[in-house]
């Protein structure tokens, strides 16, 4: 699943639209989509801006947009020391819109919603060093072991019967589209409800579908649950949020292409890893 995998025209153009229609305040207060500067004003902070990061060797004293609280920002944090601003936003789309507008130098963000954004604006690119490389896993709370053991043991048997490539398959690849998950008619769900808490704003892993979220993320959840007896319900809230909505019991687990890191290890349980990733780096052209 990393970076030359080409997504779907209907993926790209149903995340986008509900990313981009959601852009509006970074985790300061300010408004991404409306700087207060004139037109003009923008053009030439673009300008002025052109070719800042060229390679990860840049990063040091540039601008540097993150959505809040994730992998991207765990990592960019570590350049603060060297002279470099760190802007934090609630929505990956916020990020992007003011890296277009010049008011940042570059975005670190996860390959495949990279992909989507890129894919969407042409004056954007990725740059063709990787960031990082990160694996993806379901977070658990410390105190719910057998839960911990139930996801894993569901998602030893998707990857075995083929069912999770099947479903990495209908949002990546040549492929994409051709094979939808659905559950099977006769699924018993008689033990009970697992709330699953993410963050709709990272396709292709989870992106609002109409008024309903999908993504690759929300189809694997669903298959885990048809194999357990459960319903899924998925609550939409901000990233940084996840976590605690899991160690509070607000939320059975939590899914939204979460990396396993160290920090978060000391806070949550994480299942058996279900993915990997590259962090990239978009810029301006």
């Amino acid at each position: 699943m990393k970076n030359s995998k080409k997504l779907t025209a209907i993926v790209l153009s149903a995340a986008m639209m509900m990313a981009m229609a959601g852009c509006g305040s970074s985790s300061d207060g300010s408004d991404a989509a409306s700087t207060g500067s004139s037109a003009s004003s923008d053009s030439i902070a673009a300008e002025s801006n052109e070719g800042t990061v060229a390679s990860v060797d840049d990063l040091p004293g540039a601008k540097i947009g993150v959505q809040l609280g994730t992998t991207g920002d765990i990592y960019a944090s570590d350049y603060e020391e060297e002279g470099s601003t760190i802007e934090r936003y609630n929505k990956a789309a916020d990020a992007i819109m003011a890296l277009k507008q010049g008011m940042i130098d570059c975005v670190i963000i996860d390959s495949q919603p990279a992909s989507v954004f890129v894919a969407q604006n042409d004056d954007l690119k990725i740059l063709d060093e990787p960031f990082a490389d990160e694996e993806y896993a379901i977070c658990v709370s410390k105190d719910n072991s057998e839960l911990t053991d139930k996801l894993n043991s569901a998602l030893a048997e998707l990857k075995e019967d083929g069912t999770f490539d099947s479903i990495i398959n209908n949002y990546i690849g040549e492929e994409a589209g051709n094979s939808p998950y659905e559950s099977p008619a006769d699924v018993d769900r008689s033990n009970g409800t697992l709330k699953m808490a993410t963050n709709a704003q990272f396709p292709p892993y989870e992106y609002y579908e109409g008024e309903g979220i999908g993504g690759i993320d929300a189809d694997v959840a669903q298959a885990i649950c048809d194999r357990l007896g459960y319903e899924l319900q998925i609550e939409d809230m901000e990233f940084d949020s996840i976590i605690t909505a899991v160690t509070t019991g607000q939320a059975d687990f939590g899914m939204a292409g979460m990396t396993v890191t160290e920090s978060r290890l000391k806070s949550v349980d994480f299942t058996d890893t279900y993915a990997t990733a590259t962090q990239v780096i978009i810029v301006r052209k």
